[in-house]
């Protein structure tokens, strides 16, 4: 399924069709989509699109040669060529493509600059002398953010200045994961969100033809499951010693919001919590949320730390303190007792999501004015609270609201629109800091 991507699409295709080389830098956490949008941008034109191999360079270059040879028509003239290096490889894709736009995507690019030494020197002698001046449009794919962020973007990196476009890949909006389970009603379809986040691969793994237990016995509560070993494949990816990071966010999906909780949970010192808290916010896994009348939100002291990611948040609630008992194949007792309790607050905290969603994205066709701010509200009744470009305050949630505006859960289509302005006084509304 292609789903949610159309904005992200229609950029890509734009610079596709610019007339000008384009050298564009896509990254995102794994099972994000990227390769799908990729693979998606190269249908129907010309392109070549190559996913790089944990192997040696030499073996890298002549599996490019062969996405070449076939992006080209099956050009005879490959036959035979062996490129020394990236840069000469590029260039020949240049001086093959000639005036016609001639598509080239380099997925998993952290691989290819494992197995070659200076790969992003090489790839900015080849766009400085003949890339800026070909009809290629170039671009390299990683699944590591932060070495795409630190080695590909940062302005130490040799390719600084170089791109003309890049984008980090987030997950799906809440409300576009609605469509992957067509056979469920909408409370299930939004605990399924509340189980899995907004990651297109972890959605596909779901199967609306069988009930939601079946699926998370299937897909988690077993040692084969695709999705059991999901969170220490990306924290091994990302983080070259993820046993801290680990414990970090196990004492935040726990419910441990502050820093010296966290510390004392971990048995680290609050100094040290903080710095790997800044790590996790960078990866965007975890968040920080202080109320938007402090007025020094980076130094605010009623900062209140959560897991950003709601896969990671059932990872490290559910199946983490459970795996003796997983591996011991007692997945339905894990179920039975440990999940199915918490379900009630799975789906709330869901649909609060899908009301934040639904307030950032829609506010200015709601309200008329663009919501600048926006979080969740601990109250009774009101869930979600925010402020217009425009200085009104906003609140939605179950009931009143406490300003004498009747408000409803705002997680679009069957789950409702209640949205009303007020005044916002004693209300505490929260930003991301």
């Amino acid at each position: 399924m292609f789903v949610g991507r159309t904005r992200e699409l229609a950029v890509l295709e734009e610079l596709r069709e610019s007339g000008r080389p384009e050298l564009f830098v896509l990254y995102g956490r794994r099972r994000v989509g990227k390769t799908e949008l990729l693979q998606k941008l190269c249908e129907g034109v010309r392109a070549v699109y190559f996913m790089a191999a944990q192997v040696r360079e030499r073996d890298n270059l002549r599996a490019f040669r062969e996405a070449l040879k076939d992006g080209l028509g099956g050009d005879p003239l490959m036959d035979g060529i062996e490129f020394t290096d990236w840069s000469t490889a590029l260039g020949f894709a240049a001086q093959r493509a000639g005036d016609e736009r001639l598509v080239v995507v380099l997925d998993e690019f952290p691989y290819l600059c494992d197995s070659t030494k200076g790969l992003t020197s090489q790839i900015q002698r080849f766009w400085d002398t003949l890339g800026k001046k070909s009809s290629l449009m170039l671009v390299l794919c990683g699944s590591q953010v932060s070495f795409m962020e630190n080695e590909v973007l940062a302005e130490r990196s040799p390719l600084f200045g170089r791109r003309t476009g890049q984008r980090r890949l987030e997950p799906l909006h809440p409300e576009d994961t609605l469509a992957f389970f067509p056979d469920w009603d909408v409370r299930t379809r939004l605990t399924a969100y509340g189980i899995l986040g907004g990651m297109p691969a972890y959605l596909q793994r779901f199967d609306s033809s069988l009930d939601l237990r079946t699926n998370v016995e299937r897909e988690m509560l077993r040692p084969e499951g695709y999705l059991f070993d999901e969170v220490s494949f990306l924290l091994r990816a990302e983080l070259s010693s993820p046993a801290t990071y680990n414990s970090i966010l196990a004492a935040v999906a726990q419910g441990a919001e502050k820093v010296g909780d966290i510390a004392l949970a971990v048995g680290v010192d609050s100094t040290t919590a903080n710095k790997y808290l800044h790590v996790l916010r960078e990866l965007r896994l975890v968040s920080r949320d202080v109320p938007v009348t402090d007025p020094n939100p980076l130094r605010s002291r009623r900062g209140r730390y959560s897991i950003a990611d709601r896969f990671l948040t059932f990872h490290f609630r559910h199946l983490q303190p459970h795996l003796s008992l997983i591996h011991a194949g007692r997945g339905k007792h894990v179920f039975e007792k440990f999940i199915a309790p918490d379900l009630e607050r799975i789906f709330d905290e869901a649909r609060v999501e899908f009301a934040l969603s639904h307030l950032r994205r829609q506010a200015a066709e709601i309200l008329g004015d663009e919501a600048v701010e926006a979080g969740k509200f601990d109250g009774q009744f009101v869930r979600v609270v925010g402020r217009t470009a425009g200085g009104r305050t906003v609140a939605g949630g179950d009931g009143a609201d406490g300003c004498g505006h009747s408000v409803g859960s705002a997680g679009g289509g069957a789950v409702g629109r209640g949205w009303r302005s007020c005044s916002g006084r004693g209300l505490r509304i929260a930003r991301a800091a």
